[in-house]
């Protein structure tokens, strides 16, 4: 059977951001059949529904999506809301099919941040995304100064986040 191609969105672009080290975490803990991609939001222009069409890098992102067999998403909670990167990204998406019934986890870095990850499942149910609840991890990196490596190095984050990777692989296997 074929690896198995997930594409992770962070929806911070901070260089030590706690959202990108989460996702990598997870490319570095998953195992030999699982590919972890990191996408890059940074280069997109912004949303202009008048310029559908045109931009290279967004139908590079299209095109990525259209690749994985499901999305690893974690953003950071800005004003209690998804941040603007993330957004714009989804914005540009969100006429395409790339969505449709693609399974996705949610990963969140701070328990308290409930509403960027409410509105955030609102966004991607709208745009018939497939929410694999069980594979959605909060970890309580805020203030911990955590990257990739200290997550992959405690037992319990690294075990939550194995858990997620294997619960999105059983959802993909069936569908396959």
């Amino acid at each position: 059977m074929s690896a198995i191609r997930l594409l992770a969105l962070s929806g911070s672009l901070r260089r030590p951001s706690y959202n990108t080290a989460i996702l990598t975490a997870l490319a570095e803990l998953a195992p030999a059949s699982v590919r972890v991609e990191l996408a890059g939001l940074g280069q997109l222009p912004l949303f202009n529904p008048d310029e559908e069409g045109l931009h290279p890098q967004v139908a590079a992102l299209e095109a990525q999506i259209a690749a994985a067999d499901g999305l690893l998403i974690a953003s950071p909670e800005y004003a209690h809301g998804i941040s603007g990167v993330l957004k714009n990204a989804l914005d540009w998406l969100v006429g395409g099919y790339g969505f449709v019934d693609k399974p996705i986890a949610l990963f969140n870095t701070s328990p308290r941040a409930s509403h960027a990850q409410a509105a955030l499942r609102e966004v991607l149910i709208t745009m018939s995304g497939q929410i694999v609840d069980s594979a959605c991890v909060t970890l309580p990196l805020l203030g911990t100064q955590a990257d990739a490596a200290v997550i992959c190095a405690q037992p319990d984050w690294a075990g939550a986040l194995r858990r997620a990777l294997g619960d999105m692989v059983s959802v993909i296997h069936a569908r396959r």
